[in-house]
């Protein structure tokens, strides 16, 4: 029988819950906005906040406003009544305000006339259709305004724009585009019973939780009976064939995420072979621009590529492949746009993720230039890792190739999404959605699926004590951050009271809050102050020479070494160590010319003299071949798990017949162990999402975050 005590505690909660329940009556919409806001809130403070979540920031914004008239003119309600609704949508505004000075881009989003796109007026009656609201006929359909075409050229870059001289004699040799005479729909698409839905957020969500648990990968054509592609001595693979009997078959836009090392780049090749896609643009990093036009000349030798660099002046105008890197495309923009381009490849294409890059915004309004010249051009996006910290990095790639908009799925889409019958509302919707979209054109296959015989891969850990005055200095500053860091957090507390903490718990919320702070003005103080990234740099430095003399030990055992570091100075200090012990080095750096990159490239592969390569970890890391080495030092961990597979594929892949090791060179008793921890948990969601394995999903905060959290904690608990 309860006790006096337990039966007066259930009353008061019975009365709560009476109550509780009773203000929900009265505006049961508040509760569905206290429960988005944060949502919106908890993506912000890992700086998170995409399409999506910013347009559920503006529509809670929306609603609070319009809600808060509502309750100030109810006149049944009581005066009580009145003053606590007003209270919790207070509360939710706060939250709003606090959001927005975290990032304040957010601001205008508070306009009183910022919820107005269809994605936000959708979002808001679905909102108000699950508090139980009745709603009249015109505000349950919504129509899509007219999209509005972008110029390919921004105003901002119209007077950087040149037109090599050698393109203007090819337009006056062929003034007109040949005609498109493929028949186009004519009226208004049909209405589907999914047009009323927000559609994006719960197809980010099928990714992220795996649903469906199959690999991210469209069913592909068998293969082909005979190699009919291969130029004379060379010969596709298995899994290259059956993609190409895909382009074969009309399929047109794919993104290909076959882990690095598979052949990507010569399957693009036959494919725009394959599909007549000429001429062609490719879009890649400045490191592999050399290598994509021998690949072109290999692969298919009836065709002419030219490298566009600086202002065009010596490409060939009557190319078939015009290849050129991000970085001065916008120059290029005003001609690409106008030669009738029937395909474009962009390699590496999760450079493209940040929507508000200048970068992203160029490839994607060509891109859309594209498909309004050409019915079905052949759209690929090559990247190894699509996905670095969130799925929602998929959200330009998925643009890039027409399958959505960014606020909405493209038609294509859409019809595969109404044929399954289901709603968000329905748990079975989300793994259909998930196939529904790979069919769309995801293809992603393992190397141990499709490459049995390529040798295994290896990722070993070699701590090393940093027992000079220079580590001890370091631990140091890693104890003062700490220390400084714990003062904002106890500072936080004690303005706002312990809110029912216990004697030595934490609160995560203020942790991540003062993390992120710590990081953004790390972020806009650079190099002059201690901060994470000043630190990280300083344990590179330290382990330079450790890990150049274990470098130098390796390559006396098993041969030729690939050495990846970071920092130019790292880099400086172990190419002294490897030539003052007697070794022939060749070095490849972000600053080198293309000609002089891939020289050092051919002769690491091809001299037996050269005993190391000293690369770049974010210059190099993408997109070449350094088949000749079975080893690998990484002696600067990265801050994404991609970056750190994609330096070690450029070993392990097709072509290697030694297993492969990486050597992580790792400073013991210093943050440098916890970031080599976060970045093996950051793979988990590329497991999850695109090769439908059973992880549990961990945090999508970034490495550097999660480093400063762990760094915070630390400190907490050492006091």
């Amino acid at each position: 029988m309860p006790t006096t005590a337990t039966a007066a505690r259930s009353s008061s909660q019975r009365r709560r819950k009476t109550t509780s329940s009773r203000r929900d009556d009265e505006a049961p919409v508040i509760p569905i906005l206290a429960r988005k806001v944060r949502e919106v809130e908890a993506k912000a403070q890992r700086g998170k906040l995409g399409p999506t979540n910013r347009v559920k920031f503006q529509v809670i914004a929306f609603l609070v406003r319009e809600e808060r008239a509502r309750v100030k003119a109810d006149t049944e309600i009581t005066d009580a009544a009145r003053a606590e609704l007003l209270k919790r949508l207070d509360g939710v505004a706060t939250i709003l305000a606090k959001t927005a000075a975290r990032d304040t881009s957010l601001i205008q989003l508070l306009e009183v006339d910022a919820a107005t796109s269809p994605v936000a007026r959708r979002m808001r009656r679905d909102w108000l259709l699950e508090s139980g609201a009745e709603l009249p006929a015109d505000e349950l359909i919504i129509t899509d305004n007219t999209p509005k075409i972008a110029p390919v050229v921004p105003a901002a870059l119209a007077e950087k724009q040149v037109v090599p001289a050698s393109i203007e004699a090819r337009q006056m040799a062929n003034p007109f585009l040949a005609p498109d005479l493929t028949p186009r729909a004519t009226g208004d698409a049909p209405r589907r019973r999914l047009d009323g839905w927000e559609l994006m957020g719960p197809l980010y969500k099928a990714f992220e939780t795996g649903a469906g648990g199959s690999a991210a990968s469209m069913e592909l054509p068998p293969v082909p009976e005979f190699d009919r592609l291969s130029p004379r001595g060379l010969e596709v693979m298995p899994h290259q064939s059956r993609f190409l009997e895909a382009v074969r078959t009309g399929h047109r836009s794919f993104l290909l995420a076959d882990e690095p090392g598979l052949g990507k780049t010569a399957e693009s090749v036959l494919a725009a072979s394959v599909a007549d896609a000429y001429p062609l643009l490719v879009v890649v990093p400045n490191v592999v621009k050399m290598n994509w036009a021998r690949e072109v000349q290999r692969w298919t030798p009836q065709r002419r590529a030219t490298v566009i660099s600086g202002g065009g002046a010596d490409i060939d105008a009557f190319a078939d492949v015009f290849i050129v890197n991000y970085e001065i495309l916008d120059r290029h923009l005003s001609w690409l746009s106008s030669i009738g381009l029937k395909g474009v490849v962009v390699d590496e294409a999760h450079f493209i993720k940040n929507l508000t890059s200048q970068r992203s915004q160029n490839v994607l309004a060509l891109a859309s230039r594209v498909r309004q010249q050409t019915r079905d051009p052949l759209m690929l996006a090559l990247t190894g890792t699509p996905l670095i910290n969130d799925v929602e990095d998929f959200d330009a790639i998925w643009r890039f190739l027409g399958w959505t908009n960014g606020e909405k799925p493209g038609p294509e889409l859409m019809e595969k999404l109404d044929a399954t019958g289901l709603t968000p509302a329905d748990k079975a919707f989300y793994p259909e959605a998930r196939e529904a979209v790979i069919s769309m054109g995801i293809v992603r296959r393992k190397k141990k699926d499709v490459a049995a015989d390529l040798p295994d891969k290896l990722v070993a850990d070699l701590p090393v004590e940093l027992d000079d005055e220079f580590g001890r200095s370091i631990r140091q500053a890693e104890r003062e951050l700490g220390a400084r860091l714990a003062a904002k957090y106890r500072r936080i507390i004690e303005a706002r009271g312990d809110r029912g903490l216990a004697p030595g718990e934490i609160d995560d919320d203020i942790v991540r809050l003062v993390a992120h702070g710590e990081l953004e003005e790390a972020k806009a103080a650079g190099s002059g102050s201690e901060n994470v990234f000043t630190m990280v740099r300083r344990i590179g430095q330290a382990k330079a020479h450790l890990a150049a003399d274990y470098a130098v030990q390796l390559q006396r055992s098993v041969g030729k070494v690939v050495f990846f570091a970071k920092h130019i100075d790292v880099m400086d200090a172990a190419e002294a160590h490897f030539k003052a012990s007697g070794l022939k080095v060749v070095s490849v750096r972000g600053e080198q010319t293309s000609t002089a990159r891939q020289a050092a490239i051919d002769a690491f592969n091809g001299d037996p003299d050269v005993s190391i390569a000293v690369c770049s970890l974010t210059a190099a890391g993408v997109g070449l071949n350094m088949q000749a080495a079975s080893n690998v030092v990484l002696a600067e961990l990265s801050w994404t798990a991609a970056e750190q597979t994609q330096a070690i594929d450029r070993v392990h892949r097709i072509g290697q017949g030694e297993p492969v090791t990486a050597w992580r060179i790792i400073a013991a008793h210093t943050i440098d162990t916890k970031i080599a921890e976060l970045i093996d948990s950051k793979e988990g969601l590329a497991q999850r999402a695109l090769d439908g394995q059973s992880i549990e999903p961990g945090s999508s905060d970034s490495v550097q975050l999660s480093a400063l959290m762990h760094l915070l904690r630390q400190a907490l608990g050492a006091a």
